[in-house]
């Protein structure tokens, strides 16, 4: 009786487990965070007087790449070079001509201050 129980208990704990795991990979598990105010700038002036990490939403132009997934931002308050990793992209493209909002950290060192990009989309 006794590995009878242990048995059940165990397929039972198996089952639940499994159903859990298969709960998560159809998308039932929301994987949300914060969205809401917080520090960020609004113009590329602005980012460049900010610490290192600060969070900043920026609204502009990409006007050109300049190697190695970064590229020149610019808007009605100047330029920063952006670190823009590809999978940041998600499927985007865009020119020159299109009006973008990226949202990142600002990236300051003592020669530079880039901003790294964690999303690229398009204005609307």
């Amino acid at each position: 009786m006794n590995k009878t129980m242990i048995i059940s208990t165990f397929a039972l704990t198996l089952a639940l487990a499994t159903s859990s795991i298969a709960a998560g990979l159809n998308g039932q598990v929301n994987a949300g965070g914060f969205k809401g105010p917080g520090i960020e700038a609004s113009t590329v002036k602005q980012a460049l007087t900010l610490s290192d990490d600060t969070p900043v939403v920026l609204v502009g132009q990409i006007e050109r790449a300049v190697g190695n997934e970064k590229y020149i931002f610019k808007d009605e308050t100047g330029s920063v070079t952006v670190d823009i990793d590809a999978e940041d992209w998600r499927g985007l493209t865009v020119t020159p001509q299109d009006t973008v909002v990226i949202e990142g950290e600002i990236d300051k060192d003592f020669f530079k201050t880039e901003i790294d990009v964690d999303t690229v989309s398009l204005k609307k």
